[in-house]
């Protein structure tokens, strides 16, 4: 949730903003950046939370830790990616193979009931994928839509 809320929050600030100070509302720069924004929000979970989000990876994955920082890293990347014009179609369709890719995970974790920020098994559980499996689907719109389409009909 508390990503979703970033996003959007972020979204209305740079659409705002853009109004302001240009008079027509930037839906590049907000879509983009509201995303970016996002991914850091993300990213900084991946260091923060590291060892309960190793909890979220397959057992028969090896290096979880090391997972974990790089997928932190990957949308660092993603999220300056996503801020510059010549990166941008390549990184929208980079990270949606990287949220379709998480997927797994999150849903392995809602299986475990894990609360991700404290590594405890007291976490929502799978009622939790009503709202992340669409939630993620959200997602993947969003970057096609902000990432790849809007940039290709400019």
């Amino acid at each position: 949730m508390k990503p979703l809320l970033v996003l959007l929050a972020v979204f209305g600030l740079l659409a705002a903003g853009t109004y302001f100070f240009q008079g027509q509302v930037n839906y590049l720069l907000a879509g983009n950046g509201a995303m970016a924004a996002m991914l850091v929000f993300t990213a900084i979970g991946h260091f923060a939370f590291t060892a309960p989000m190793m909890q979220m990876l397959p057992q028969v994955l090896p290096a979880k830790k090391a997972w974990v920082l790089a997928t932190g890293v990957l949308e660092l990347a993603a999220a300056v990616g996503l801020l510059v014009p010549n990166l941008r179609p390549s990184t929208a369709g980079l990270l949606i193979a990287f949220f379709l890719l998480i997927l797994p995970a999150n849903i392995l974790a809602a299986q475990r009931h894990l609360n991700y920020q404290t590594g405890t098994l007291d976490g929502p559980g799978p009622r939790y994928l009503w709202f992340r499996v669409p939630l993620q689907l959200f997602f993947i719109a969003w970057t096609w839509y902000f990432g790849a389409y809007l940039p290709s009909l400019s």
